[in-house]
């Protein structure tokens, strides 16, 4: 680019996605006097989904504001908590998040989840599709124009990835409601009803099930639970009390 010379300042948090050369104070960006500002912050490596407020000069600006020589840009972080308006809260994750997608559906999110990678550009035209909040680390996922909406993961830990969904998009929570295999809602079920699923040693020790109403796979407190009821508490006293 040989254009207008700008200054841009990105926010602490968001300095996974810029080079080490630019994640203090302002520095200086050559410009091509015709792109975005929008388009010049993804070039320099930040997905626009986690991006907040662009502000030049002191006043707030779109991303469509073309920059003018000698600007300062400051480039603020997505606002906690961040409101997604216009349809229910609903996420897609990509191939790679199974384990976030199951502990979101324990928790009655809803979460849907590609188990295989079907590509880029059919997950952004199911998020658009579906209305759905697109979690993926893949930058050049959350690039895509087409998705309705999208959010980086920043953790490779499923524990501190649950943390920072929680904490960034306070969805409701419904415990025990979802099935963690494909998302379908729980109903209340007989023994007799889920039997043809039952070892024989399950069988004779519960009496508690619930069946999917989609998949139609059954549920019980078997020997995992305890686990699972660590992961539904830790979430409960976390963030139930602040949506």
């Amino acid at each position: 680019m040989n254009g207008p010379e700008i200054r841009v300042e990105f926010a602490p948090g968001l300095s996974l996605f810029v080079p080490h050369a630019r994640r203090r104070g302002a520095t200086p960006v050559v410009t091509d006097g015709v792109s975005t500002l929008g388009h010049v912050v993804e070039s320099l490596g930040v997905p626009l989904t986690e991006v907040g407020a662009l502000v030049v000069d002191g006043r707030e600006v779109p991303v469509s504001h073309v920059p003018r020589a000698d600007e300062t840009v400051r480039v603020r972080a997505v606002a906690r908590p961040q409101q997604v308006p216009g349809a229910p809260l609903r996420f897609l994750l990509d191939v790679h998040l199974g384990t976030l997608a199951r502990r979101l559906r324990l928790l009655g999110v809803d979460a849907a989840y590609e188990s295989t990678d079907i590509g880029d550009p059919a997950l952004a035209a199911r998020s658009a599709a579906e209305k759905r909040v697109m979690l993926s680390r893949d930058r050049g996922l959350l690039r895509r124009r087409e998705l309705w909406a999208g959010a980086f993961v920043y953790s490779t830990r499923p524990d501190d990835q649950l943390r920072d969904v929680l904490d960034r998009f306070r969805p409701g929570l419904a415990p025990w409601t979802r099935c963690t295999a494909c998302n379908g809602q729980l109903e209340d079920a007989t023994k007799e009803e889920v039997a043809d699923q039952l070892e024989h040693g399950t069988h004779r020790t519960y009496d508690v099930f619930a069946r999917c109403r989609d998949c139609g796979r059954a549920y019980w407190k078997g020997a995992h639970h305890d686990r699972l009821e660590a992961i539904v508490e830790r979430a409960l006293a976390g963030y139930a009390d602040r949506r």
